[in-house]
């Protein structure tokens, strides 16, 4: 194991570089105190600040060595399939589970394991992210995320945040021992048969077994063979497993491929070349001076706010092509912005919607998990720059299983608009 594994626990996956396929790092071990504790200032989000030196964690997608790691009661972050829920009984439902614009249920992005170990509330720490494969309800979501002091805004991405004490109703106080002798201390509310991911509150009216979350899933499930077996159900004197699916076992294009998140710290990273002038250094010449034609093009591009924005954006992800997460609770950090154009200043950040205090960033996903998910490259297909996750800075309690908090969509140059 590398030195700098105990820092990693906290979001409960192995390093790239781990080697070992059977031993895995306990869960309930926090991330480092600089990324995890709760700072008493508010963040600042002034553009002209610069990002302060913390360390940044990198995530990159794996297929799991072992499906079952991926189990709630092991507390996994992953990215696709279905979630595993912390709370497995009071999930979000209604309103909250469905785009804002379309209607729709969202589909499930990827879950961040983030305990903080200065809050016993936050013993276990989850942070959930859902979306709308539609980019049309995508460009509208960030549109309407300008007007968010107009009443409650739609939003087609949605963020919750579960935490748990150490002794709860539904994990034992202890870390798990990962001899699959592991098991949740009760079972999780019954889910929709058809994607898996949001409570089926719906009941099929015929066989009165299968559940659903939303009528068009209903229907799509009925479409897809569930006619057929509904009449085997209600003929047959017990509902067969061969029948009705059993829960996690949805059809795979209903959800984005599954994939466990490997995490590894920027600054371990290789970072040859890299400084604060790295935007001017994709444009000078390697030997010599400028002419007059460069230095008239360096010119117009040094005074270009969004060209510099993505050439220093470029520059740092080329350090690692492949992640598809960036994470640091420091509230000094700000996210890495693709564009000058489309990011919030201070008043565009709301405050935490249960206890007013201050949100501050925590994580942003990254374009390449686009790839990973298989999202075609076509004009309609779903694409953005990055979406920003900011979180309430102090974790707050208020006896409500999942919060949502709020997240900030960039879209490329050509998508962004602004009332």
């Amino acid at each position: 194991m590398e030195p700098n594994a105990d820092k990693l626990r906290g979001l409960c996956i192995t390093s790239l570089d781990d080697e070992d396929d059977d031993e895995t790092e306990l869960p309930n071990q926090p991330l480092p105190a600089s990324t995890v504790t709760v700072a008493a200032a508010a963040s600042g989000y002034d553009d002209e600040d610069e990002d302060e030196e913390a360390e940044v964690m990198l995530g990159f997608l794996e297929k799991p060595k072992h499906p079952g790691l991926l189990l709630r009661h092991l507390f996994p972050s992953k990215a696709g399939g279905i979630p595993a829920w912390l709370d497995p009984v009071n999930l979000p439902t209604g309103n909250s589970s469905c785009c804002g614009f379309c209607g729709e249920p969202l589909h499930f992005v990827l879950q961040i394991y983030a305990p903080i170990e200065s809050n016993a509330a936050a013993f276990h720490r989850t942070l959930f992210m859902f979306m709308c494969p539609s980019m049309a309800c995508l460009h509208r979501d960030q549109h309407k995320q300008w007007t968010r002091n107009q009443g409650n805004p739609r939003r087609s991405v949605r963020v919750f945040r579960c935490q748990l004490p150490r002794t709860n109703v539904f994990y034992s106080s202890e870390p798990p021992s990962r001899n699959n002798s592991d098991k949740p201390l009760c079972a999780g509310a019954a889910l929709c048969h058809w994607c898996g991911t949001w409570k089926g509150d719906k009941i099929c009216g015929g066989c009165k077994k299968s559940r659903y979350c939303s009528e068009k899933h209903q229907a799509l499930h009925w479409r897809s063979g569930h006619k057929n077996d509904c009449l085997q159900i209600i003929n047959s004197s017990e509902a067969s497993s061969s029948v009705l699916p059993a829960v996690g076992k949805v059809p795979a294009r209903t959800s984005w491929p599954e994939y466990q998140i490997a995490i590894d710290d920027e600054v371990d990273l290789d970072s040859d070349g890299c400084d604060e002038d790295s935007s001017k250094s994709l444009v000078v010449q390697k030997h010599g001076k400028p002419d007059d034609t460069m230095q008239s093009w360096m010119d117009q591009f040094e005074a270009d706010a969004d060209n510099q924005c993505w050439a220093y954006f470029q520059e740092r992800i080329s350090r690692a092509p492949e992640q598809v997460l960036r994470y640091c609770r420091d509230p000094n950090v700000k996210p890495l912005w693709a564009l000058s154009a489309g990011r919030p200043s201070n008043p565009d950040i709301p405050s935490c919607s249960y206890c007013k205090g201050p949100l501050c960033y925590e994580f942003q996903i990254m374009p390449q998990l686009l790839y990973y998910f298989g999202v075609r490259n076509e004009p309609d297909s779903l694409d953005w720059a990055t979406i920003v996750v900011y979180t309430c800075q102090g974790s707050c309690d208020q006896n409500i299983s999942y919060k949502e908090e709020f997240a900030w969509v960039q879209l490329y140059p050509t998508s962004i608009s602004r009332p």
